[in-house]
């Protein structure tokens, strides 16, 4: 199995046929069809299912694809490496962010990579904890923020900030106390992301311990909507204050603070221990250190920070 013999799978896969992969990727279409057929051939499996409307992948192939994606990534990163020997950090780092964590750190984080680093590409994916860590693991991202739930030992695990959740509701619906013991979150209709979500699991563990029932009238995986619902009324939500500090700001949301006991998440900057740690990588990790603790330092992001200052 060769190098462009991957290349020419996501090719063809991309353009949906040899024909037109042919001229995006300069081959001439009959080399492209015997490299594919030599493929299969050797992997003694079918790639690629044909007909008249082009050519998909067979399951064999989406397998193979995503592994071509994964070893051609790598190949670019040991070329950046190679290439970084002896000149300015640059290639391509990809970042895992949270939703509740890329609404205020996706800006800080391009803008000073912008400044400190520009020869470094950046690509943020936003998606759930869960998901991102499982990608980071694949070798899809390279470094990801995420909510810590227990040890990996497959990843490279700095602690940043610890921060505490808080009953979010319309502003005329707070509670009187000026907080909220856990217990009484019984008693409040709740909007949640689902189960897959890191902070739903962060909140059912500290309930279940607790003994509280919540009462969950809708599962909801996005954050915008989640907050569009809580404004009008609707039921309340479980959020990070940092994760609403645009609404706080506007007047649209409030947020009663959950005691007795308090619950709160701890947020990471991870790497995979299965993979190499480009210098690139390693820069853009020590530049999402400094943004975040900036974020912490100013009060932006509402945390404790519990990294090692240097």
């Amino acid at each position: 199995m060769e190098l462009r013999q991957l290349r020419y799978l996501i090719g063809i896969h991309e353009a949906g046929g040899v024909l037109a992969a042919s001229r995006s990727l300069h081959i001439a279409q009959p080399a492209l069809s015997q490299s594919m057929a030599a493929l299969e051939s050797e992997l003694d499996a079918k790639l690629f299912l044909r007909s008249n409307r082009g050519m998909t992948l067979t399951d064999a192939g989406k397998a193979l694809l995503e592994h071509a994606r994964i070893v051609l990534a790598d190949v670019e990163r040991a070329r950046d490496a190679v290439q970084r020997a002896e000149t300015e950090i640059q290639g391509e780092v990809s970042i895992g962010l949270p939703t509740t964590v890329a609404l205020v750190a996706t800006l800080p984080v391009l803008r000073a990579a912008h400044e400190q680093y520009p020869r470094i590409r950046l690509k943020i994916i936003e998606s759930h904890s869960g998901f991102l860590s499982e990608w980071l693991k694949s070798g899809r991202l390279d470094i990801s923020v995420l909510f810590a739930a227990s040890h990996d030992p497959t990843l490279s695990s700095q602690p940043l900030l610890e921060e505490r959740l808080a009953l979010v509701t319309r502003p005329d619906l707070i509670p009187q106390a000026g907080f909220l013991p856990l217990s009484k979150l019984a008693g409040q209709r709740l909007l949640l992301p689902s189960k897959e979500h890191g902070l739903r699991r962060i909140v059912d563990d500290a309930c279940a311990r607790a003994n509280v029932t919540l009462d969950v009238i809708a599962e909801v995986d996005s954050l915008p909507n989640i907050k569009k619902a809580v404004q009008t009324g609707m039921a309340a939500t479980i959020l990070s204050p940092g994760s609403v500090a645009d609404e706080l700001a506007a007047g649209s949301l409030a947020v009663t603070p959950l005691r007795r006991p308090a619950i709160s998440r701890r947020v990471i900057c991870a790497t995979s221990l299965t993979r190499p740690v480009t210098p690139a990588t390693a820069a853009t990790v020590e530049l999402i250190t400094q943004q975040l603790r900036r974020l912490v330092d100013t009060g932006i992001w509402p945390a404790r920070w519990i990294a090692h200052r240097k």
